[in-house]
């Protein structure tokens, strides 16, 4: 395994708390594996095996719990018996209606710590939060981003500011440039299985196709099937909604637009209903909405947010490896980076133009543009007047995907995407 530290901590922060871990995320993002180095590192610290318990939700082991949250409580009870201070760790827990009752009465009646995934934010929903009210954190695994990509490879980047600060060192010995990887990464993405082994388009689209089909078809209709809910059950609408998101990362888009480009394809489409589609595809965490941002105003706008999904190498395999729009994959690579890093992240508004980023942490805030090129002189002067009209101090940063530039132009630095996304800012 590959640790992936910063997850880890997350965990790490509250354990032997009564709270709830909570592990959410796209399938296949690396929770499961997030719950085995979880438990390696409790045997690191001396916790013996038989007090970590592993509860594998859709392994045909514990098929009599997946109809019934009893049946859960029964069975998690029974093999805690004359275990002093277990640990339980349940994998994909939603696939057992009501197992916020079991997970809630074990928290209660035993002394246990408790981890448990899911690859569906319903798990957290408002039933959930009203149950378990300041009694669950969560941690939200994601695909890599470019700098765990690079540690899943081996490959291990030369110093910032010398001669080889844009080579990599692979495990055999030989050089990589980090442009290469880069591209890459850019292709094929951050699924963490893939990222594994060596590139390959025919792996990768025979994975990515499962996926697909496994979150569509498996933990959207099936499972609004079984809440009974009625909105989300044409498979031919959810997958024109999921290709219309991903063909539109970064574009500003409603509900109403969405609606309306889906009835101009003969497609009935309410726009109620495509907002339940939308909101089913939030909650099987392949896209992200975000808000836009007054600036000036200061507050958030209600319309003409953007969108962005997970992972761009699950967008390349959609749209069959076009390689297109180029600088808006980059723009979703730097959203899911800033996330990475713990930001607040919105759109940013202005009457003369649009931030793509206002990213916040910590009573702190930079404004970050995304370009694939500037070379041309009107492209540049474009992507530097919207931040140039800010006027308070926070950071201004423009992210380029190729050419060269200055460092610094009237106060506004310049990275390259490499470089910001392996912390070289």
């Amino acid at each position: 395994m590959i640790l992936r530290e910063k997850y880890l901590q997350d965990l790490i922060r509250f354990q032997d708390t009564e709270m709830i871990k909570v592990v959410t995320g796209v399938r296949r993002s690396g929770k499961s594996t997030l719950l085995e180095m979880m438990a390696e590192h409790l045997a690191k610290e001396g916790v013996s095996r038989e007090r970590i318990l592993f509860f594998r939700v859709e392994s045909m082991e514990f098929d009599s719990v997946r109809g019934d949250y009893r049946e859960l409580y029964r069975v998690a009870a029974e093999r805690m018996l004359g275990i002093e201070k277990p640990y339980l760790f349940f994998d994909e827990i939603q696939e057992t209606p009501g197992w916020e009752r079991a997970i809630e009465s074990l928290r209660v009646d035993f002394g246990c710590d408790i981890y448990i995934t899911g690859s569906n934010a319903f798990l957290l929903s408002s039933e959930l939060s009203t149950l378990l009210t300041g009694r669950y954190v969560e941690t939200r695994v994601r695909p890599l981003t470019f700098s765990e990509y690079l540690d899943f490879k081996g490959a291990v980047p030369g110093e910032p500011d010398t001669a080889r600060a844009d080579i990599a060192m692979m495990p055999d010995g030989s050089p990589a440039t980090l442009a290469g990887l880069f591209s890459q990464y850019r292709t094929y993405g951050g699924l963490p299985y893939l990222a594994l082994s060596e590139p390959s388009r025919e792996v990768h689209r025979a994975y990515c196709e499962t996926l697909h089909n496994t979150v569509l078809v498996r933990d959207i209709l099936e499972r609004e099937r079984r809440r009974g809910r009625r909105q989300v059950t044409n498979a031919a609408l959810l997958e024109r909604v999921n290709a219309f998101l991903a063909d539109n990362i970064g574009n500003e888009c409603s509900v109403n637009g969405i609606a309306g480009a889906i009835r101009s394809e003969s497609l009935e489409a309410a726009n109620n209903t495509v907002a339940a589609y939308v909101a089913a595809l939030e909650e099987a965490y392949l896209f992200d909405s975000v808000r836009r941002y007054d600036i000036k105003g200061k507050e958030l706008l209600k319309t003409r947010g953007k969108f962005y999904i997970c992972d761009v190498g699950l967008r390349n395999y959609e749209q069959g490896y076009r390689n297109a729009d180029p600088g808006r994959v980059l723009e979703n690579i730097v959203y899911q980076q800033l996330v990475y890093e713990g930001y607040d992240v919105w759109v940013g508004h202005l009457r003369t133009g649009e931030v793509d980023f206002v990213a916040s942490k910590d009573d702190g805030r930079i404004y970050i543009q995304v370009a694939e090129d500037m070379t041309a002189q009107a492209t540049m002067e474009r992507e530097l007047a919207p931040l140039s009209a800010i006027r308070d101090g926070f950071p201004k940063i423009v992210v380029v995907g190729s050419g060269s530039y200055p460092t610094n132009i009237d106060g506004i630095k310049i990275v390259g995407a490499v470089d910001f996304l392996l912390g070289r800012r």
